[in-house]
């Protein structure tokens, strides 16, 4: 075996990775579980527990340590399936865009064209600009497009005599602007929100953005922090000279106020400070409370203990540090400016607290207001600043909102320094000269860019800006810059973002999924395990060694990744212990065969892995570009599932050959004795010869009926989708006790008056409940209203409590969309597949001998799905997860297809193999890779049964379609796949029949 040396080096390398990827999951949890014991229960009180050690150190490697905010930021995090939470998609309003680009005409074409195109987005996979502009050159209306759009506002960026094409590109431009401008604006609100590991993207190509937030339960409060609109507004600003006696005072009504309570265990006693105020804050007993509190931190990692007993003192102090600097006589003095204080992440809320008890909030001025920072400083990255504003007029509000930007843009100044270019319409140019003006006169004041009530920026005013055009400059990156122009475009004829999709997981369907997912899991692995032993002997402990190798490898490469751990994805790692075991099986049956041929067991190791290697590359590769097609047209848990799958390929490609590799070479250099098989299993199969071909009219005779029988079911009965294909909501109750399913039915029918479905999902006692009341409606009045109706009529089994353990809504637009993916990606599938054989083996017939297996094997395992829909005792919807079933069963049968294919080429080339007869050619291929097509087939089905068994309700539909998909796929590449090629090749290369006489046919 070549590079051995190398081949450790990387084993050694890549398990210290894993093992230091997967250490944060194991210190984030001892931490979580320290917090749970601390509260008993008292979710609340826990929550308070993390907040409060969020910026401490709770993991220390020597070189690098780690706060618990860090370390939560690198585990393998749990999804919204195993954890609780909430799963939205935010759909934003083009069409509302598209009306405040044109300043809402009145002009009837162009209304109605809007209206069409955003009717017709819904059924039809296409953007609602490009729709939008063809509806209107269709309306035969008279007035150029761009009429309505070369507005004052968009003279840079439109003429009156643009072209159609021009508007075109200049609406799906600001489209893009207003997609990206709204991602950063709920990204901002998430990280106030709260949340541990929260994911949002944006879902490319289209108007909507998937956020998913774990551990969520409220859920009316998400609802409104996401569909706000965006509020931009300019501040003036207070001075810190003029605030910070202000502070001191109200620190001291806060000391006298608290002093008389009784003191909270939580009262903090510790203030992070830098190391410049560590002599400083020694003396207690110091006249100068500036300079006991010293300088604003510089370093978080550098921290100074306030005592006890000026933490007592100096409540507001001890947790907010005043924005003060150093000077160079060592003295701590007052930064000028609007920002007044800084507090460690984990006390901003105790900052907050103070601040709006009503002593403190009775002696704060009318016009001012404390607002944080959006996000820490690279130089303080625990820290928020906290900025004293001034608001303005009777209301005490902005004295300028965003309404009046034009336009905003990231740029460089002429010393190439990242800045913002902003520019402004004529009322808003007015209104800044006198602001700006006003705020240079008095020493250069900052004014204040606020949205959504935090603090992006608070530049000093240098000038008077007479015309609207401004350069805001400062200590910014060039990211910095981008986030700024574009929230500043956020306040500029803003849209809508609104809940289109929404998903709420219960906690407690959180852990059962939790419980299910590690049971499949572990009961899996063990019936692998004992498999591989029971059948190739000593052969079977080293690849068992190297599925445990694979499995540490897998969950340690999804832990580095950032990736989310769902169900689906556990259902990934289970499929992936069972295919892992696919290429020693290749392995160990090519090992057979060369001792077979009297081959002493060293050579026989060697020639097997050789000869095995394009088999193994081949069938692995066409799964892997299945996963590729699930991970660009999946979303959500599909994501997850697609990731897995491609991961967990690569890892056993590694681990099946050169773990097990160095194990054999490690017994060989022993001296030890190693056995492919035990007596009973070392003749299963050996010298088959089956006439596949022969009787290949039997088999093609059996599926053309089965195929039949399938897509009369399928046009006929057809399927239940899913509510993520249909539309509506889809509720998961569980009652007290068992309950008749007509009963919930028959009430919930006479509540929505509609039909609705009722399933059993799990045990007797849990129902899943689909209406589509309300399908077209997304609004929170539609939410409540269909809630209200659901529990009325839930409660009406009498005797019998329930709980809502989840619920799903997608509306019609998004449903649309997820069915459109969900047929293309099974098409792509087809076609990636028949590509890449087709490159891989010169020859078309390949191709279409496994086009012809894999859409066998996909119209049968539909036609079973509508055949037992309502039949078996769990849900068969057609949704998202059938369609990874079903592509991921397609993966497997070309799999096993393309095994037999390589050996089927391999005899081709073989000297004098043009003079054989190509139907004994192709029966030699089948009989001598049938021994692997079973066992490996066996071995995923055992996993796959585990699964189903274990695996839990909200996984049963998919891990049966797969387990049944499995059945049939080794079927066709069997029977259908290999005796394609023969018939679709017969007479081309090869002897065409097997006469008295040969006949030689010229290649």
């Amino acid at each position: 075996m070549q590079s051995k040396g190398l081949i450790k080096f990387l084993v050694v390398v890549v398990s210290i990775a894993c093992l230091y990827s997967l250490s944060f999951t194991f210190v984030t949890r001892k931490v979580e579980r320290d917090a749970a014991e601390y509260a008993k229960g008292d979710m609340a009180k826990e929550k308070a527990y993390l907040d409060s050690i969020a910026g401490e150190e709770v993991y220390n490697l020597g070189l690098a340590k780690f706060t618990y905010r860090e370390a939560k930021a690198h585990e393998l995090a749990l999804g919204l399936d195993l954890k609780g939470g909430m799963n939205v998609t935010m759909e934003i309003s083009l069409d509302e865009l598209i009306r405040n680009l044109a300043n809402n005409p009145k002009d009837e074409n162009f209304n109605k064209a809007l209206e069409s195109a955003l009717q017709k987005s819904k059924s039809v996979n296409r953007g609602v600009v490009e729709l939008f502009v063809e509806e209107y050159k269709a309306s035969g209306a008279g007035t150029p497009l761009a009429t309505f759009f070369a507005t004052t506002d968009n003279a840079s960026l439109i003429k009156g005599t643009s072209s159609d094409n021009e508007v075109r590109s200049f609406l799906n431009k600001e489209a893009d602007n207003a997609i990206e401008n709204s991602f950063k604006v709920l990204r901002t609100r998430i990280d106030k929100f709260g949340v541990a590991s929260p994911n949002i993207q944006i879902q490319q190509g289209t108007n909507r953005i998937l956020i998913e937030l774990p551990g969520v339960n409220d859920e009316e409060r998400v609802r409104n922090l996401l569909q706000g609109s965006a509020k931009l507004e300019f501040y003036e600003t207070h001075d810190n000279y003029q605030v910070y006696p202000l502070l001191e005072n109200l620190n001291n009504i806060l000391a006298n106020s608290l002093k008389s309570a009784t003191p909270s265990a939580s009262t903090p006693a510790t203030v992070s400070n830098d190391s410049t105020a560590t002599d400083s804050t020694t003396k207690a007993n110091d006249d100068n409370l500036l300079a006991n509190l010293g300088a604003a931190p510089k370093d978080s990692t550098d921290t100074a203990g306030i005592s006890a007993e000026l933490a007592a003192s100096n409540p507001l102090f001890a947790v907010l540090n005043p924005a003060t600097y150093m000077e160079q006589n060592g003295q701590p003095n007052l930064t000028p400016g609007a920002m007044v204080g800084i507090a460690n992440l984990k006390d901003t809320a105790r900052v907050n607290e103070y601040l709006n008890r009503p002593e403190v909030k009775a002696n704060i001025p009318g016009n001012l207001k404390f607002l944080w920072s959006v996000k820490p400083e690279q130089r303080t990255p625990n820290f928020l600043s906290l900025y004293a504003i001034k608001t303005s007029g009777p209301e005490n509000g902005p004295v300028l909102t965003g309404d009046v930007i034009t336009d905003a843009r990231d740029d460089f100044n002429e010393k190439n320094q990242p800045v913002v270019s902003m520019s402004m319409n004529t009322e808003g140019a007015r209104q800044w000269r006198r602001i700006t003006a006003q705020a240079a006169q008095n020493n250069n004041a900052a004014v204040a860019i606020v949205l959504d009530g935090v603090v992006y920026s608070a530049p000093g005013v240098n000038e008077e800006i007479p015309n609207g055009n401004s350069s805001i400059s400062g200590n910014f990156t060039i990211e910095d810059t981008k986030d700024l122009a574009n929230v500043l475009k956020a306040g500029r004829l803003p849209a809508t973002a609104k809940i289109v999709e929404e998903a709420i997981v219960g906690p407690s369907l959180g852990q059962a999924a939790i419980d299910a997912g590690v049971n499949s899991s572990v009961i899996a692995l063990i019936v692998v395990m004992i498999f591989m032993v029971a059948y190739y002997n000593r052969a079977g402990i080293a690849a068992n060694i190297a599925v445990l190798f694979n499995v540490f490898f897998l969950m340690g490469i999804l832990a580095s990744l950032n990736a989310v751990l769902t169900l689906p994805g556990i259902a990934g790692i289970v499929l992936t212990m069972g295919t892992a075991v696919d290429a020693n099986v290749l392995i160990y049956e090519r090992i057979r065969e060369e001792l077979g041929l009297g081959k002493s067991i060293r050579q026989a190791i060697a020639d097997g892995y050789k000869n095995a290697m394009p088999s193994i590359l081949d069938s692995q590769i066409t799964t892997f570009l299945v996963g590729l097609v699930l991970f660009f047209f999946g979303s959500g848990p599909i994501l997850g599932f697609a990731t897995t799958l491609m991961i967990g390929i690569i890892t056993s490609l590694f681990t099946s050959i050169f773990i097990s590799r160095l194990i054999f070479e490690y017994m060989l250099s022993k001296d030890w004795k190693i056995s492919v098989s035990f007596p009973w299993s070392a003749n299963t199969l050996k010298n088959a010869n089956f006439q596949f071909i022969k009787k290949r009219k039997v088999f093609y005779g059996i599926s053309i009926i089965a195929s039949i029988i399938a897509l009369v079911a399928i046009f006929t009965k057809g399927f239940t989708l899913g509510v993520d294909f249909s539309g509506g909501r889809t509720y998961t109750v569980a009652y007290e006790q068992a309950v008749n399913l007509e009963d919930v039915r028959q009430n919930l029918d006479e509540v929505f008056g509609l039909t609705t479905e009722v399933k059993t999902f799990g045990s007797e006692n849990q129902v899943r409940v689909t209406t589509t009341y309300h399908v077209e409606e997304t609004s929170d009045e539609a939410d409540a209203e269909v809630l209200a109706k659901l529990n009325e009529g839930l409660s009406k089994i009498d005797g019998n409590g329930y709980e809502i353990l989840s619920s799903q809504k997608v509306g019609p637009s998004i449903a649309t969309d997820i069915k459109d993916r969900a047929i293309w990606s099974g098409i792509f599938s087809v076609l990636i597949i028949a590509g890449y054989i087709l490159v891989r083996f010169h020859k078309w017939q390949y191709s279409i001998g496994a086009a012809i297996s894999t859409i066998h094997d996909a119209i049968i395992l539909l036609g079973l799905f509508s055949i037992l829909d309502g039949i078996v005792p769990f849900s068969l919807d057609i949704d998202q997860h059938f369609v990874a079933a079903i592509l991921t069963v397609i993966a497997y049968s070309v799999n096993d297809t393309v095994v037999v294919f390589d050996r089927l080429r391999e005899y081709l080339n073989k000297p004098l193999a043009h003079k054989e007869y190509f139907g004994d050619t192709v029966n030699s291929a089948i009989n001598s890779t049938l021994s692997r097509t079973i066992i490996t087939s066996l071995t995923i089905i055992f996993v796959l049964a585990v699964l189903f068994v274990f695996g839990g309700e909200v996984i049963r539909g998919f891990s049966f379609a797969i387990l049944i998909g499995i059945v049939v796929g080794t079927y066709s590449s069997i029977f259908l796949a290999a005796p394609s090629v023969y018939d679709l090749r017969k007479g081309k290369s090869v002897v065409e029949e097997k006469p008295e006489k040969v006949k030689v046919v010229t290649p």
